[in-house]
């Protein structure tokens, strides 16, 4: 769990969350913590423990998705010396580890129906039994999970007992994606921005050129405040010009043009050109299906698609004209024409 993270944003939603959380803290009552990737769930968890009665005990954390099957029962309840293969000593399960403090189960969807049953009688009777032991211990555990699983579906499924559902949803705090949260993506740029140019000991903070803010903006963000921070962490350090706004950032950093192509399974078709490729690459990279229905101006769509296509390449290349004209197969006449076009000049000038 990172701890040096903080709580960022303004958002209405965002901040409805986090007072949630602050108002569960202090009850020793179990809670769900729902949301996407990256959008906090680990800062919640660590947030209801500092703010509980609890918050001088142990804070144990244990990913239910990164252990096999098989070992998430001793992991969790501990086991006794030759219960299995492999258990040449007896260790206490991180029940027994968080007695008096709290228990972060993270990733709660991966648990088997066997360990279900087991955490049930746990969160039931506050009882554990160690893997080849017939004795019960007692643990005083608050119990925070967290999942981005629909869980009332998979009980109505059969794949999660309905029953430990009941007993854990005592609070459940669901986090808002960033997309939806009005305000925070610049917030949250601002913030990770200035702590990477610390760390690089600039001597100033440059801020991000007004398309790129843009480009942050209307971007959907699918992993969220965590996929947020490394574009923003990433493009301040490869950014070299430390006097200028940052103009360039890569928002997939496994795009390159020497990308390995995966082999193709047809052998008998003819090759195609790196130029038809490139083309087909493109189209298809571009608005999907459902963008596709929604356009009613094909001029204005081709115009705003040429526009973002030219201000990237800008932004990349440092409003260099020349390096920008070759990235793009154009002359730096056509390039030109191009800038002028879409009125990129003021905003080059601004930046």
């Amino acid at each position: 769990m990172e701890r040096d993270n903080q709580f960022i944003g303004q958002s209405g939603a965002f901040l409805d969350a986090v007072e949630r959380a602050s108002r569960a803290a202090p009850m020793s009552r179990p809670v769900l913590v729902i949301g996407e990737r990256g959008t906090g769930k680990e800062l919640i968890a660590e947030r209801l423990h500092r703010l509980s009665t609890r918050w001088d005990e142990p804070l144990v954390v244990m990913n239910c998705a990164a252990l096999p099957e098989t070992l998430i029962e001793a992991e969790l309840f501990g086991h006794e010396a030759g219960a299995f293969t492999g258990a040449t000593r007896a260790r206490a399960g991180r029940f027994e580890e968080a007695d008096k403090g709290t228990l972060f189960l993270d990733e709660l969807g991966n648990l088997s129906m066997a360990a279900q049953e087991r955490l049930l009688r746990a969160v039931e009777y506050g009882e554990v039994t160690r893997i080849g032991s017939s004795r019960p211990i007692r643990v005083d555990v608050r119990i925070v999970a967290a999942t981005n699983d629909d869980l009332p579906k998979m009980a109505e499924r059969g794949d999660f007992r309905a029953d430990l559902l009941d007993r854990l949803s005592f609070e459940v705090i669901t986090l808002p994606p960033l997309r939806v949260r009005e305000g925070d993506v610049g917030v949250l740029t601002d913030y990770f921005g200035r702590r990477m140019a610390a760390e690089l000991a600039w001597r100033e903070w440059p801020g991000f050129a007004p398309h790129v803010q843009r480009q942050l903006e209307e971007y959907q963000w699918p992993g969220n405040v965590r996929e947020l921070r490394n574009v923003i962490e990433r493009a301040v350090y490869r950014w070299e010009d430390t006097g200028e706004p940052i103009g360039h950032v890569q928002f997939d950093p496994f795009d390159s043009p020497w990308k390995p192509s995966a082999p193709s399974h047809r052998t008998d078709l003819p090759s195609q050109s790196n130029s038809a490729r490139s083309g087909r690459d493109v189209a298809h990279s571009g608005a999907g299906a459902a963008d596709l229905d929604a356009i009613d101006d094909l001029r204005g769509a081709v115009d705003a698609h040429e526009r973002a296509i030219v201000e990237h390449a800008l932004g990349k290349h440092r409003w260099n004209q020349r390096q920008t004209a070759k990235a793009l197969g154009l002359t730096y006449d056509q390039l030109r024409h191009c800038i002028k076009k879409h009125g990129l000049m003021q905003e080059e000038a601004e930046n």
